[in-house]
């Protein structure tokens, strides 16, 4: 039977090139879902994210992820979105749409920025009018939808899983 031994703190895996993935938060509802997204942004090494509205970091939710990651705050998202797109970076909404596509068969690019909703309203239509592609991850049971931390976090792996060394 093989042994294993508990290793904590792990240094990070090494990345052959900085990511150049932003997350851009609409006003979230919960400053308790905004830093757990900082956190797993932190982890998956994003280049920067962007909050809106009223947003707070706790950083006991946060962890060090508040610590390494750059973060914006703005009033609102749709001027900051149409920066970055003519900066030549591809929006990808995470959200259910009548043209959204399956995460798990949506190929990222390199340069994204990964757009987050509203916990209650989603992504709104002047936000999604910028879009390029909008992405969903299928749902097997009730409720309909993830929490947006954990839908966050379910879209980073994915991006992450498809460029492993940045």
């Amino acid at each position: 039977m093989p042994e294993f031994v508990h290793l904590r703190h792990k240094p990070p895996s090494e990345l052959t090139r900085p990511r150049e993935l932003i997350v851009a938060c609409a006003p979230l509802r919960s400053n308790i879902n905004l830093s757990k997204i900082v956190r797993t942004a932190g982890c998956c090494a994003v280049a920067k994210l962007i909050a809106c509205g009223n947003a707070k970091v706790i950083d006991k939710i946060a962890r060090d992820g508040a610590d390494a990651l750059p973060i914006e705050i703005h009033r609102s998202l749709p001027p900051v979105l149409k920066e970055l797109r003519q900066a030549g970076y591809q929006l990808v909404g995470l959200e259910q749409t009548s043209g959204s596509r399956n995460l798990h068969h949506f190929a990222f690019q390199r340069r994204t920025v990964l757009v987050i909703g509203n916990e209650r309203l989603g992504l709104t239509d002047d936000i999604l009018a910028l879009l390029h592609q909008v992405v969903e991850i299928p749902v097997y049971g009730r409720p309909f939808s993830f929490n947006v931390a954990a839908a966050t976090d379910m879209a980073l792996y994915e991006f992450c899983r498809q460029f492993p060394h940045g």
